[in-house]
């Protein structure tokens, strides 16, 4: 009987969330908004769930397939381009959130205990819901990506000992140290694996698909249990995991696993709406609302603060501060234990589970139109220009171009539009907002400038009158508006090429003045029929072609170069 009351709550579950999620998507919205709806609709409004504890710990099992793939997607040694920020600034930034939710609190008449608690909730992002945003919009890999991950990383390790303390009832040194030990441990023993006896299984696993799935799988789980044996969450020994099998799979893997993420992952916003409390509303409305403005704001702001003061430029520590704007998956979990403990009141958590639904729901909209945001804010934002400057110098642009060719997006596609532009002998200056790509093209002297397409300023500076054509390969449909606006406004005879994703977009970017555009999706088959056209018979030929295909391809791996993944 139990088992049948699970899978009639998974199926309600499943089904009122594949409803609602289908209206958001006619309606042209973010799908975590409906997901959590659809949990306050099956649990406190319908009382249809009632194995609320199992939807629960299903939901953590997406946050640890989650997190698996954040560390088989992410690349540590390139996190030491934030180093500083992630670590000396997530610490401050930690602190500065704790200290005024504090005083806040106190202020709005909660217990000192209750005050620590509210400090603690509200200085936490949520690594699960951020991450996964970022991965839908392919922005892991960029800088404020980075930025956003870093700081993730360090709230986490800070909302373990948190935890950790809380759980025991008590703080020693002691603890403290032994806790630091293990970690050093499992970070050394981690990188023993990862280097010396993942890969030549891995090779082995490779051979067959199902094997490899399961393998990926197997090694998920028995990191986890592991680390969390000795003391660390369920959640950390997953990303472990996926940092240690640094495999040439990992795209393949990746691929297989995120639909099992994408399951759990519904669980998860589902289980965060079962758990409001809608009763005492009317009693947590006053201080909901600032503890909202809080998060959505002056968190934000704080870490903006910190972002630029250490160099980051404007949009980019803009973005990294809305992405944060939310409380974390910890943050519920230290509500119910300081509830548990005696320490909070049911108010003081349903405030917390409001506070997370609410701002999780708002976060959804600040990630997905992040750039339509920073545009409309850019203008009140001067002061903070004062404060950078690490990511100005990332440029090289020699003084005398003209007639030169702008492209804007070097990986992939840029890649192949360079060297033709070479054998053309073209000039040309690559826009690229992946700080790795433009220190690679300062080293061989390739003009070159660090920032974003739709970033109106970096726009301004690179003087497009004197282009003679622009070549975006940036799929975003309002980047290559904005570029196609101010490239004809500034030179009516420059030739315009942007990259659309779908027909009917395309159409849109052809009206708005675009005199080509790419479809990356169409020019595959242009290509093969070209071959077949070109060759035809003659293997002399085609043999000829795949030579140079597999110098092409083993050129592409060294540069790092992906096909990017479909996450619609």
């Amino acid at each position: 009987m139990m088992t049948q009351n699970i899978f009639f709550d998974i199926g309600f579950i499943v089904i009122l969330s594949a409803m609602l999620a289908c209206i958001a998507r006619l309606l042209k919205q973010p799908l975590i908004p409906a997901y959590v709806i659809a949990g306050i609709i099956l649990g406190p409004y319908l009382g249809f769930i009632t194995n609320i504890d199992v939807i629960n710990n299903l939901s953590e099992i997406g946050i640890a397939f989650l997190l698996f793939i954040v560390g088989l997607e992410i690349d540590i040694k390139k996190l030491k381009d934030v180093g500083l920020i992630a670590s000396i600034g997530g610490l401050f930034q930690i602190a500065a959130v704790f200290i005024l939710t504090f005083i806040i609190s106190s202020l709005l008449g909660f217990y000192a205990i209750e005050s620590a608690y509210l400090g603690l909730i509200v200085a936490f992002s949520s690594t699960m819901v951020v991450v996964k945003l970022l991965s839908d919009k392919r922005e892991i890999d960029t800088l404020h990506g980075r930025i956003i991950i870093g700081i993730l990383l360090l709230q986490d390790i800070i909302a373990i000992f948190a935890l950790s303390i809380l759980n025991r009832g008590s703080f020693s040194a002691e603890s403290l140290v032994l806790s630091l030990f293990k970690g050093a441990i499992v970070i050394i023993v981690s990188f023993v694996v990862g280097r010396y006896i993942l890969p030549p299984l891995f090779k082995f696993a490779a051979a067959s698909q199902e094997l490899l799935f399961i393998a990926s799988i197997a090694v998920a789980f028995l990191f986890s249990m592991i680390i969390n044996s000795i003391g660390f969450s369920i959640a950390v020994g997953a990303f472990i995991a996926g940092i240690t099998l640094n495999v040439p799979y990992n795209i393949e893997i990746i691929g297989k696993i995120k639909p099992l993420r994408d399951f759990f992952s519904v669980l998860f916003f589902v289980s965060l709406g079962t758990q409001l409390s809608l009763k005492t509303l009317g009693i947590i409305i006053g201080p909901l609302i600032i503890f909202i403005l809080l998060v959505i704001l002056l968190k934000p702001l704080i870490i903006m603060f910190l972002c630029s003061f250490f160099g980051f430029s404007k949009r980019n520590s803009f973005i990294s501060a809305i992405s944060l704007g939310q409380i974390s998956e910890f943050s519920l979990i230290l509500a119910a234990i300081g509830m548990s403990s005696g320490y909070i009141s049911q108010d003081v958590f349903s405030l917390t589970v409001l506070l997370a639904v609410i701002t999780i729901i708002i976060t959804t909209y600040f990630i997905n139109y992040s750039d339509s945001i920073y545009r409309s804010f850019a203008p009140m934002l001067g002061f903070f220009d004062k404060l950078t400057s690490a990511y100005q110098s990332l440029e090289y642009i020699p003084r005398k171009m003209k007639k030169y060719v702008v492209l804007c997006g070097y990986n992939r596609i840029g890649y192949s539009i360079i060297k033709s532009l070479r054998k053309m002998r073209k000039s040309h200056i690559v826009v690229d907002f992946n700080p790795e790509i433009i220190k690679k093209l300062i080293a061989e002297k390739v003009p070159c400038l660090y920032g974003d397409v739709g970033d109106i300023e970096i726009l301004q500076r690179l003087n497009l009158k004197d282009a003679s054509m622009v070549i975006s390969t940036v799929p975003d449909k309002n980047d290559n508006m904005l570029l196609i606006r101010e490239a004809k406004k500034s030179n009516k005879k420059v030739v315009v090429f942007v990259t659309g994703s779908q027909i009917d977009e395309a159409l849109e970017l052809y009206n708005a003045g675009a005199d080509y555009v790419i479809l990356p999706h169409f020019l595959g088959g242009e290509h093969v029929s070209l071959i077949l056209e070109t060759f035809g018979k003659d293997l002399n030929k085609i043999i000829d072609n795949k030579v140079r295909h597999l110098e092409e391809l083993k050129n592409r791996k060294i540069m790092g170069h992906e096909h990017p993944q479909h996450h619609k």
